[in-house]
């Protein structure tokens, strides 16, 4: 627990008795209704206390107490950094009576660092420095991400001390590592460097186009047009608050026009407004998925598709002007939100007929929903194909040659981060077909700091341009079989064909093609299955009907046999491999996994495709993962036609195939 906690609060967590007769900030902050949090720096939604501003202001003073022993602070430098940091935060604070006059007094209590000040200025009569440093607490940041220009801090200008840039590396220490540790770490330079500049008597501000990387840092590049959109309608006019919070989400074409329509509205009222605040768009975004905060990707769909079609009735931009801020958020249709209550209550749920019920829905509203997107399950997803393929991954890493090397289909981005470390001086591209993926990634690389590149870029369309020295196919061309539209359907071959047709051309010579996917049996061999519950059974039955994969097999050879008594069932060997590598991702995938055929070649079929091609086979060779019978085994046994159990097919193969 926090020491300065420790100084105001019994160990059961009540007030000292007596402790709030001189000291009215901690009253504000104890004694209200309000409970204002900023959802960006929360991991569960669920975690909420509504003692969130209190405990971020006791850590403030503790990390004060540390920096007041590390720089041997002075006392009234620490005096004055403790008082500022006790009341910047009181506007988030106060009862319902007190919160009324101060909204009656003018006081915007969302541009807490300026409501607050005048607070403190009304109970202690003070206009001097803790005033100004209240009054431009967290100024500094908002500086540095962009959210205002560095003229928001001119008020320091006029501080004359000999301390200064002491004493606002300290508060702006308090402030920013009581938020984060890494942010600090992060910040730490930029900070001084800015800090220097106020005391030199200097703001130099960033130019437009670096402001708005720093504003969406997620953002791989703007164009001219995108910065000169804010350098001329929002920059000048404009104080952004929970920005990035609210809008990193989405692409600088979707920002745009959600800003555009904000604009319309304010210009239409004819209001003064100085400030944006996304704080009800940020909190209305989020939710918790298995315990933590995620984006509330249904929402943002449906606002998606209102972005580019303004007719949809689904949901309408919410724009209240109101003491000089404009307030953003999005209200929607009471039908569309019970669609979002339902769809997430079906994603936490599980259950195979909410799963498929989700995907109905969404088509049925005609909202985006790229082919590969597994919603917010898709990160369990890429976890669990990282466990399970772990031994292989690494592998195929040893054959990569040439300059440059690109990941198709990159996901979660794992194997790109791997491809960084183990080839500094290499380009690393990732692509993928969703948008979602490559707008993940593009915030991953910022915020990690990675120098890989990533595009969206579907093989089976083009080549890709300039040549690469490797291609990775890894666990990716089975859902360009199983997902890629032809004129006979999906599940047909000419896809992955193309695909790597237009790799091989897109190769530099001496290049290589590396795949690491399922591989199909040879034969039409026959397996059982015994299942251990009869869950597993209903499973499979499921699994009969939704499965539209393996043309190739006759549907009366597909499934044979079902032993209802003894949970049993036969058929063909390449239908029964199927079915067990989409059991073992459980539940919650099925509905996507089950339009999956993981098998589309024999391994002599890849060997035949590539020598057919003029490719130089460098390695070829199939095998079992072991992750597959070692989680299946907990609810199956796979047996041979005459009922005794048997070996798992194999399931993967790793292919390298050289351009001559």
């Amino acid at each position: 627990m926090s020491s300065n906690f420790d100084t105001f609060f019994e160990k059961n967590g009540d007030l000292k008795e007596g402790v709030l007769s001189d000291k009215l900030w901690l009253k504000y902050l104890t004694q209200t209704d309000n409970v204002y949090v900023n959802a960006e720096r929360l991991e569960s939604m669920g975690s909420l206390s509504g003692k969130e501003t209190l405990m971020y202001v006791m850590r403030t003073l503790d990390i004060l107490d540390e920096i007041k022993e590390r720089e041997s602070l002075s006392a009234d430098t620490f005096d004055a950094v403790r008082l500022t940091l006790m009341w910047s935060e009181v506007a988030k604070g106060g009862l319902e009576a007190e919160r009324k006059e101060w909204i009656k007094k003018g006081y915007p209590l969302d541009i807490h660092n300026i409501a607050s000040a005048e607070i403190y200025k009304d109970a202690t009569g003070d206009s001097g420095l803790v005033y100004t440093l209240i009054k431009t607490h967290g100024v500094v940041g908002q500086s540095l991400r962009g959210e205002i220009s560095f003229s928001g801090n001119k008020d320091l200008l006029g501080i004359k001390r000999d301390d200064l840039k002491v004493l606002l590396m300290a508060l702006n220490e308090c402030i920013i590592k009581a938020v984060s540790d890494n942010i600090w770490n992060r910040v730490k330079k930029s900070t001084e460097s800015l800090i220097d500049g106020i005391v030199r008597g200097e703001l130099k501000e960033y130019s437009p186009a670096h402001r708005l990387q720093k504003l969406l840092p997620g953002e791989i590049e703007f164009f001219d047009n995108d910065v000169k959109f804010f350098e001329k309608k929002i920059f000048p006019r404009f104080e952004l608050w929970y920005f990035e919070a609210a809008l990193s989400d989405f692409n600088m074409g979707q920002i745009r026009i959600i800003l555009a329509n904000i604009l319309e509205v304010i210009d239409a009222q004819n209001d003064p407004v100085n400030h944006l605040n996304f704080k009800a768009l940020a909190d209305n975004l989020y939710y918790d998925y298995e315990g933590k905060k995620h984006i509330n990707i249904y929402k943002k769909r449906i606002i998606e598709k209102y972005l580019l079609d303004a007719s949809v009735q689904n949901v309408n931009i919410n724009v209240k002007v109101r003491n000089g801020s404009a307030y953003v958020d999005f209200k929607f249709s009471r039908v569309c939100e019970k669609l979002i209550d339902f769809c997430v209550e079906a994603e936490r749920s599980g259950l195979l007929t909410f799963e498929k019920s989700i995907i109905v829905l969404y088509d049925m509203f005609g909202f985006r929903r790229d082919a590969f997107d597994r919603l917010n399950n898709e990160d369990k997803y890429l976890r669990t194909m990282n466990d399970v393929s772990k031994s292989t991954k690494d592998s195929i890493i040893d054959y990569v040659a040439g300059d440059s090397v690109v990941d198709v289909g990159s996901g979660g981005g794992i194997l790109l981060d791997k491809l960084e470390a183990r080839f500094p001086d290499k380009k690393v591209i990732g692509t993928d077909i969703s948008t979602n993926v490559i707008e993940a990634l593009g915030q991953k690389k910022n915020r990690e700091g990675h120098s890989w590149e990533v595009k969206v870029h579907n093989f089976v369309d083009k080549t890709l341009e300039p040549k690469a020295g490797s291609v990775i196919f890894s666990s990716i061309l089975h859902e360009i079989y199983s997902y890629t539209e032809n004129e006979n359907g999906r599940f047909e071959i000419d896809s992955v064909k193309k695909a790597l047709r237009n790799a091989y051309d897109s190769l530099d010579k001496g290049g290589r093609i590396i795949i690491r996917d399922g591989v199909k049996t040879e034969g039409s061999a026959v397996r059982k299955i015994r299942f251990k519950t009869a869950a597993g059974l209903d499973f499979f039955k499921n699994y009969m009907t939704d499965f539209k994969g393996l043309k190739d097999i006759p549907e009366d050879k597909k499934v044979t046999d079902i032993d209802e008594k003894n949970l049993t069932v036969t058929g063909d060997i390449n239908f029964i491999r199927e079915f067990l590598f989409t059991y073992t991702w459980g539940s919650e995938s099925y509905a996507h996994e089950v339009q999956e055929q993981f098998g589309y070649f024999t391994l002599e079929e890849y060997k035949n495709f590539f020598k057919e091609m003029g490719a130089e086979l460098v390695f070829a060779e199939q095998f079992l993962e072991p992750g597959y019978p070692d989680n299946l085994g907990k609810y199956l046994e796979l047996l041979d036609e005459k009922g005794e159990i048997t070996e798992y097919p194999e399931s993967n193969c790793i292919i390298v195939a050289q351009k001559q």
